[in-house]
């Protein structure tokens, strides 16, 4: 084979791999290529094995399509207030269209971070610092909703902003933690008291129902025992109205007889005295009335 043909060969081998190399195009998942054939916009494509016309199409881009975060670069931020604070965020996005993101803004990062920066600086000035720092949540709602209406047509979804530091002055810082110490102190004095005026209320409750509970208790042993007195008081008038009347006259005509006999004193008593049965002398008196028994002569 000739010289001549052999290097013709080689040089065709050659363009045929460059041509095949510029031809097949592998686009990785979650990304998305954007073709230009003569320096003009032809298609966008997608994950996959793809093939272009060597030297006519080229890929000029690889759009990322998953959720990224974009870092803003603290600034400082004069309040509402004239309070000169540092403050920087956070912005998370997502490519929606990516011939937009590609041909509609020069360059992406930086018109979002210059843009939010901004936005962040108007809304931060509109407020003073004490409505700054407990306001974080409408700062984020607020420069989102911008920067989204901001970016559509950019081709970009802005998801979620973010402000991650809001730090005033050294000499604002020192006065606020005193101010909080304060505050704190203030809170404890107070929860003390509160604790200190239950406790008392509390121990007051307990004393008036351990009292009314004595009370209550004395009430009911004062009734019981005198119920229990009254109970003895009948029983005993029962025995005494039963047993002891009879008696007791019996007792009393005793010591009149024994009054009259210590002043040898004739006392005639009955025979159907009750007194004869008390002195015993029952049963002499009944021998005395007996007529005398019969001798029986055998």
């Amino acid at each position: 084979m000739p010289i001549g043909l052999l290097i013709f060969l080689i040089i065709l081998a050659i363009v045929v791999i460059v041509m095949l190399a510029r031809a097949i195009v592998i686009i990785r998942q979650a990304e998305k290529g954007i073709v230009e054939r003569f320096g003009r916009y032809k298609e966008t494509l997608d994950p996959g094995l793809r093939f272009l016309i060597p030297f006519a199409d080229s890929l000029r881009a690889r759009i990322d399509m998953r959720e990224s975060v974009l870092d803003i670069e603290p600034q400082a931020v004069i309040t509402k207030d004239n309070v000169g604070i540092t403050v920087d965020a956070v912005v998370y996005y997502y490519v929606t269209d990516a011939k937009a993101v590609r041909y509609e803004v020069a360059n992406f990062y930086i018109a979002v971070s210059k843009l939010a920066q901004t936005n962040l600086r108007n809304l931060v000035g509109d407020m003073a610092l004490d409505e700054t720092l407990g306001s974080r949540e409408r700062i984020n709602s607020s420069l989102r909703t911008t920067l989204d209406e901001a970016t559509d047509k950019w081709g970009v979804k802005v998801t979620r902003v973010e402000v991650k530091e809001i730090l005033p002055p050294h000499d604002i810082t020192e006065a606020m933690s005193k101010q909080m110490k304060a505050e704190r102190e203030k809170r404890a004095t107070i929860l003390d008291a509160e604790a200190y005026r239950q406790k008392q209320i509390l121990k007051a409750e307990g004393d008036k129902q351990n009292a009314i509970l004595v009370a209550e208790g004395d009430r009911q042993a004062a009734i019981s025992r005198a119920e229990g007195e009254a109970k003895a008081i009948e029983t005993v008038s029962r025995a005494a109205a039963e047993y002891f009347v009879g008696n007791a006259q019996l007792l009393k005509q005793l010591e009149v007889t024994q009054a009259s006999l210590q002043n040898n004193s004739k006392l005639v008593i009955s025979d159907q005295s009750k007194l004869v049965n008390v002195l015993g002398l029952g049963e002499a008196l009944a021998e005395k009335k007996a007529p005398p028994k019969q001798q029986t002569t055998l």
